[in-house]
């Protein structure tokens, strides 16, 4: 599927979204742009090619209570002294081992990876905490798109600046459309434009992000245009995509998921090492997340690019959005947990 040069300008202007009742004005597709044909119907979860993938290692009972107590640690640590130290931690599938990414200082970690117990498995557990040194940033930054927009395009507030890229298009009850994204990307009743400037892209609402609205979570909606159920493939200056069919929870150590991002373009071959990690940023800790390694990783300006799988047909699973990284390992909110909070449901295309 492919876009034509747009010859029209878009005459409609965004509609603020207060919530997700509040009925968007949509406007009409670009002129120049192809149909992308009738929807696709939402395919079982239980065909999903992820679903067979298990963890190539059990984590123990004791390294499961160890790693709960340190996010929680963690987490009370940020609430109290702030976001001037970032953190990754989680149980890697490879190797049933707790993982700590931190930029943190030595002596304050130790008092962060502490056995959860005094068992000989609470402290195997923690003396097995691999800490890795690094600083993990939120993804800020394909390059422009005409309506009904797809995922994985460069959107932002100031025409012509890299900020942040579009996941993939949900609905509500009553059918409006929403583009889901980075709750750290934009704020509330911020008109959002494609990454060029020369086209509105909606204006967001539904804002969540710990430090913003108290939530664990890293995630808002933009509405009040034309948004497909396709995402972007290919290169940074792409304008290939395919049909999204269904949407769901990614499963740890499958090895193939992709993302789809304005700086990175598409790739794949990422593997899901935990879908119960925890990230602690600039924008506060945000749990439970999906953490994947392996290939080529976001960077700067993917944030809210969709993460998915594809089956033997090329179609993109939605399984949710990224939202940080350190160029090592990436972190992605959950499609359920957007879901969920949301009320909403896939737009297939």
């Amino acid at each position: 599927m492919r876009k034509r040069t747009l010859v029209g300008a878009v005459a409609a202007a965004a509609v603020a979204l207060a919530t997700l009742g509040t009925s968007a004005a949509h406007a009409a597709p670009e002129v120049g742009k192809e149909s992308t044909g009738s929807a696709v119907a939402r395919l079982d979860d239980r065909l999903a090619p992820d679903r067979t993938a298990r963890a190539t290692v059990a984590a123990s009972a004791a390294a499961t209570a160890t790693l709960e107590t340190i996010q929680r640690r963690i987490a009370d640590y940020v609430a109290t002294h702030g976001t001037k130290y970032t953190f990754g931690s989680y149980l890697d599938a490879t190797t049933g081992r707790i993982v700590v990414d931190t930029d943190a200082p030595a002596d304050l970690v130790a008092t962060l990876i502490k056995p959860a117990g005094t068992t000989a498995a609470h402290l195997r557990a923690a003396s097995e905490v691999q800490v890795g040194r690094s600083t993990i940033s939120d993804f800020w930054h394909r390059r422009d798109d005409i309506q009904p927009y797809w995922g994985g395009g460069g959107i932002t507030q100031t025409a012509g600046v890299a900020w942040c890229s579009a996941g993939y298009a949900v609905q509500n009850g009553a059918g409006t459309r929403f583009s889901v994204t980075a709750g750290h990307c934009f704020a509330n009743g911020v008109n959002v434009l494609t990454e060029s400037g020369a086209n509105p892209y909606g204006v967001v609402s539904n804002r969540r992000l710990p430090t913003v609205s108290g939530h664990a979570q890293d995630m808002e909606l933009v509405g009040g245009r034309s948004y497909s159920g396709r995402i972007f493939t290919g290169g940074v200056t792409s304008t290939s995509s395919v049909p999204v069919v269904a949407a769901g929870t990614a499963y740890v150590g499958f090895s193939d998921y992709c993302h789809s991002g304005r700086t990175t373009g598409e790739h794949c071959g990422h593997t899901a090492t935990s879908i119960t990690g925890q990230v602690c940023t600039s924008t506060g800790c945000k749990s439970p997340v999906i953490v994947f390694n392996g290939g080529t990783q976001p960077a700067g300006g993917d944030s809210g690019s969709p993460f998915y799988v594809k089956d033997s047909s090329g179609r993109a699973w939605i399984r949710g959005n990224v939202i940080a990284g350190n160029g090592v390992t990436s972190y992605a909110e959950r499609y359920i947990d957007v879901a969920a909070a949301y009320g909403i449901s896939i737009v297939t295309g």
